[in-house]
């Protein structure tokens, strides 16, 4: 079985599961012009085409303004965790309503492969809950943000010692390595 890229359709896949990944659809939060990456309901169905399913689920105006207000509450409940804090009580209330509805079922198909089968906000349910067993499981005391500049990416450290400190070594710490070495290199 091979990883999926980090990269996919433009989004990036870094948070190690789909709840933070959601939550990195907006680049460039901590700089002076964030972008949202979920512009349009076009791209919402291209984000969970990259994330979750195989054809885009016809997303719109409505889903997308759903969508990102869970994002927005998947972010700011990670960044509570990350930084231990308490969580935002309006922000649970919110990713616990989305996870009380139906959510999109896995679907087994002639070839083999499972398949998620449903609506956008079917979809956005599984992301939810995912969220919940998350944000309120084991890993809840891994989830970090990146230490990259300008990058807020938040995601679950998986490794050994627990002191990951950026989202991939493949772009924010290669990036933070190169600082270093060229500031030791001018001293």
């Amino acid at each position: 079985m091979t990883a999926k890229a980090e990269i996919r359709d433009g989004f990036k896949f870094r948070g190690g599961r789909l709840a933070l990944d959601l939550a990195a659809t907006v680049t460039g939060r901590l700089g002076a012009a964030p972008r949202d990456l979920l512009a349009t309901p076009a791209d919402l169905d291209r984000w969970l085409v990259a994330a979750l399913v195989e054809a885009p689920p016809g997303a719109t105006e409505g889903n997308l303004i759903q969508a990102r207000s869970l994002r927005e509450a998947l972010y700011r409940l990670g960044l509570a965790r990350a930084e231990g804090r308490d969580l935002p009580a309006t922000d649970r209330e919110l990713i616990n309503g989305f996870a009380a509805l139906p959510a999109a079922p896995p679907w087994l198909d002639e070839d083999g492969r499972a398949r998620l089968q449903g609506d956008v906000r079917g979809l956005l349910a599984v992301l939810a809950r995912e969220g919940v067993e998350l944000l309120g499981g084991d890993q809840s005391d891994r989830i970090r943000q990146c230490e990259g500049p300008p990058c807020a990416v938040l995601f679950v450290d998986t490794s050994r010692k627990g002191d990951r400190r950026w989202c991939s070594m493949n772009a924010c710490g290669n990036k933070a390595k190169a600082a270093e070495f060229r500031k030791r290199e001018k001293a």
